[in-house]
């Protein structure tokens, strides 16, 4: 499945260029398992070879993402969680999120809030899905706006460039980007036990005064 859909986001940008870009970045940002990790580098690789602008790709991605996002969270905001997790139980498996994702993930933003949606932006398998989450637990949109639009500028920008960079070595993507992923969740576990530090601290400080 994951070879078709690669196959059906290359022809579609190849076709349609930045607004492709754009209209998949939307649907990967809505919890439709469209791979950005194919999107982009593959992107920046056309960027490469002459048939792209890397900076107008980084801006479509950007735009593409932040609109799938406020899409996703208006969705969590506004449907019922019931009815919500009535859909996933069902067709869940369309886009590869089951009830214990619905569970970590919204529990995750319930616990920690605003941090989890700006990396989760960035953390493979949970990127797709973390708008809605974000509105099913009524993060405060303006905080969701900016930390999604930093996350979708580290994130897009990165591995565009990534795509870029490689350029002729194309076929070898798979192998270093799943390198790169492997980066990508241990600096995500880092800042996550980062912030968790900071909270303890805060906490340990108030019960002191």
């Amino acid at each position: 499945m994951l070879e078709q859909l690669s196959g059906l986001v290359i022809h579609l940008i190849q076709s349609a260029g930045y607004l492709g870009i754009f209209v998949l970045m939307v649907l990967n940002s809505t919890a439709i398992p469209i791979p950005s990790e194919v999107t982009l580098p593959f992107a920046g690789f056309l960027a490469n070879q002459g048939s792209l602008s890397l900076v107008f790709i980084i801006i479509a991605g950007i735009l593409g993402d932040l609109v799938g996002s406020i899409t996703g969270y208006l969705i969590g905001y506004f449907l019922e969680e019931n009815l919500l997790l009535t859909l996933i139980k069902k067709y869940g498996k369309f886009i590869l999120v089951t009830e214990h994702d619905y569970q970590k993930i919204t529990g995750w933003i319930k616990k920690h809030g605003v941090p989890v949606v700006f990396v989760g932006k960035m953390a493979p398998g949970v990127k797709s899905f973390v708008a809605v989450a974000a509105g099913i637990t009524r993060v405060n949109f303006t905080k969701f706006l900016i930390s999604n639009v930093l996350a979708a500028l580290i994130y897009v920008s990165a591995v565009s460039y990534f795509g870029f960079y490689l350029g002729s070595k194309w076929n070898t993507l798979g192998t270093y980007f799943r390198k790169f992923e492997l980066i990508i969740i241990v600096l995500i576990i880092f800042a996550l036990l980062g912030y968790i530090n900071y909270k303890l601290k805060i906490i340990k400080f108030r019960k002191q005064k």
